[in-house]
């Protein structure tokens, strides 16, 4: 019967633990029992190279025990990053099917009404999908990137809608160099069109202000909602969102929800 790497590895530690349980055990036995000894003092009447022996076994074992603690220590740290990586690539590869497939719905039904708009809308959507492709799929883009992408993001849906949408843009960026997890904030900007825009017969309008200084980035977002508009449920958007800020800034974030009667807000913070 052949062992497996693991079983073998397995059985070596149990025959080691047991030795090292019996060694003093069989000492003490062997001068207390056979030699009638009433007080037994470990290796006291043992030449010293035994006793020097015997210390080394139980320093090598030590040392060999902090290594494979540390090696078990490391190989659950690897399996724990990959778990989350695996779980960032499925919660990345939802977001960007999400908001195309948004986009192409709004595009279709301008084919046939407004056929240069809908080539302009186009071209502008493919803008945006070789941002999400490429630039998408990094770990970090530059800031500046991500605001243009947004901005895009903007013009494509004005462009789309025939009523007239009051945009806000407003930055305060006192570090350039900054970089970022790309599309976090197209969730919040998708939801502002999603839930005010799109339901608003008139006077639509969104709000957009990004501050950075050293320390963090600040992105406010507020949009206007229908009065009649009432709904506490989280979109699939958002609670990716969530997650991913969890697993790309662990404790050096915070989104605030607000929602009031007439207008929403969100406000994203990250910490650098």
């Amino acid at each position: 019967m052949t062992l497996s790497r693991k079983e073998l590895f397995k059985r070596i530690i149990i025959i080691t633990i047991a030795m090292s349980l019996c060694i003093p055990i069989v000492i003490m036995g062997y001068e207390s029992i056979l030699l009638g000894k009433e007080s037994v003092v470990f290796l006291a009447d043992y030449p010293t190279y035994v006793g020097t022996v015997i210390i080394i076994y139980y320093l090598l074992l030590i040392v060999a025990g902090l290594i494979w603690g540390g090696y078990q220590f490391k190989q659950l740290w690897t399996l724990k990053n990959e778990k989350s990586k695996n779980e960032l690539l499925h919660l990345q590869s939802q977001v960007n099917p999400h908001f195309f497939f948004n986009m192409l719905n709004n595009i279709y039904g301008t084919v046939d009404s407004d056929p240069a708009t809908t080539k302009k809308m186009i071209l502008k959507l493919s803008d945006l999908m070789r941002y999400g492709i490429y630039e998408g799929e990094k770990d970090k883009v530059p800031l500046a990137e991500e605001l243009a992408y947004l901005k895009n993001y903007i013009e494509l849906h004005q462009m789309r809608y025939y009523k007239k949408i009051a945009v806000q843009w407003e930055e305060e960026i006192n570090n350039s160099d900054v970089s970022i997890t790309p599309l976090l904030f197209i969730i919040l900007v998708e939801n502002a069109f999603k839930h005010g825009v799109e339901k608003l017969r008139e006077k639509a309008y969104i709000s957009i202000n990004v501050k950075v200084n050293s320390t963090s980035i600040v992105f406010k977002i507020e949009n206007n909602v229908d009065a009649d508009e009432k709904s506490n449920n989280e979109g699939i958007g958002l609670k990716n969102l969530k997650r991913r800020l969890a697993l790309l800034y662990p404790n050096k974030h915070q989104l605030t929800l607000s929602h009031e009667p007439l207008n929403y807000t969100a406000v994203l913070t990250i910490a650098l």
